[in-house]
């Protein structure tokens, strides 16, 4: 018989061992896949009926979302799917859902609005999953959404005892470093908790409630000033109004910070930095975290871009790079970047003691894992944020 402690342990987690190093799935899981994998080649039907439910019933809640939906409609569901993906993954699915709860205060989410989306996901899923849809696979439903709203709701409520929804930001510099790359610094309205590594949800006043993720260009200072670098994307809306119409008096809104690319400061593994466009910011970052500890770990950078043109922080890092010797940073030019950067890495090394850190194009990011884990760096050692938050990659 289990001791009290393994048995609760598996009712916490719905997972149930069935053979050394595997785990069978509970059989809500079983039914949640089996719909997901139904509904994937319809996705977009489901986004538009499962919107279309939320606003029809639920007209009061349509001003929280933006005018024009078509930037960021399925990001909601997208969550909500993500989330009963893992439902028998608490490590993953605990944090991710705190995330969420948290961030969705600055939307003005609140208790109320959780089972309005509810039905709305229910009823968007009975529409299109026909074939896997019956009493017991609704019934799997209602429970996930149940757990995970909970998980939310409780994250929010803590959090509004520690932390604003949103904080302001007066923009006090704006440097254009090329045609279509500035780098903004703000001043929030009051301190903004942070660590290097993390990116934070930004608003501006020209797109009311269109949020963008943009990682941190500098670690934590001491006068508080946050700094971000922003590429002007096609048709991104949040992207061209910070590099073409921002300017000093300009006030922005923030989110919560967010994201696991930081520093491990208990130990003195050697740090490998990939980091294409500007996805250099959170790596420039990282270089003043290590700096500002005192540390002397060795820590190589590679900073990739389509043409010199686009090394637009080079002389930033080189002057970095004489002022530590423990740093060495690597201009990569050339085309296809999402190639290019990770083959230069395999071209150095040995990088098995290292710990490394990716930021940039998502294309950049998958290739470049995969490329680390080829030459020996595990898994678990490889540190980057889902590429749908990525800073800069949306608009």
């Amino acid at each position: 018989m289990d001791a009290p402690s393994t048995r609760s342990a598996r009712r916490r987690t719905g997972r149930i061992p069935s053979g050394e190093g595997e785990v069978e799935p509970s059989p809500d899981a079983v039914l949640i896949r089996r719909t997901l994998a139904e509904i994937a080649p319809v996705a977009d039907r489901v986004t538009s009926y499962f919107y279309a439910l939320v606003f029809t019933g639920h007209p009061e809640v349509r001003g929280m979302f933006p005018v024009a939906m078509d930037t960021q409609r399925d990001r909601l569901l997208k969550a909500l799917l993500t989330a009963a993906e893992h439902i028998d993954d608490p490590d993953v699915l605990g944090p991710y859902l705190r995330r969420l709860g948290t961030g969705h205060r600055k939307y003005g989410t609140v208790a109320a609005h959780y089972p309005a989306v509810g039905e709305a996901l229910l009823g968007a899923l009975a529409r299109y999953a026909e074939l896997t849809w019956g009493p017991e696979t609704e019934a799997a439903w209602v429970r996930a959404y149940t757990a995970m709203s909970q998980i939310m709701i409780d994250a929010a409520s803590e959090d509004e005892f520690k932390a604003p929804a949103w904080w302001h930001a007066e923009v006090v510099s704006h440097d254009l470093r090329t045609s279509d790359i500035a780098v903004l610094t703000v001043r929030t309205d009051q301190p903004y908790p942070f660590v290097a590594g993390q990116y934070t949800s930004l608003e501006t006043p020209w797109w009311p409630r269109v949020w963008r993720h943009y990682s941190f260009a500098s670690a934590p200072r001491a006068d508080g000033l946050l700094s971000f670098h922003v590429k002007a994307v096609p048709a991104g809306w949040v992207s061209n109004a910070l590099v073409r119409h921002a300017r000093p008096g300009d006030v922005l809104r923030l989110g919560p910070p967010a994201g696991s690319m930081v520093v491990d400061h208990t130990t003195d593994n050697g740090m490998l930095c990939l980091g294409g466009g500007t996805g250099i910011a959170p790596i420039k970052a990282l270089i003043e975290d290590v700096a500002e500890h005192g540390e002397r770990r060795p820590m190589e950078v590679f900073f990739g871009a389509r043409s010199d043109h686009d090394l637009y922080d080079k002389d930033t890092l080189l002057g970095l790079q004489r002022s530590h010797p423990w740093l060495s940073v690597r201009p990569v030019i050339g085309g296809g970047l999402d190639g290019q950067l990770p083959q230069a890495v395999g071209e150095h090394g040995p990088w098995r003691s290292y710990d490394a850190f990716i930021s940039g194009p998502p294309a950049m990011i998958r290739s470049g894992v995969d490329a680390l884990k080829r030459i020996g760096i595990p898994g678990e050692r490889i540190r980057y944020d889902a590429v749908e938050e990525l800073a800069g990659v949306g608009g």
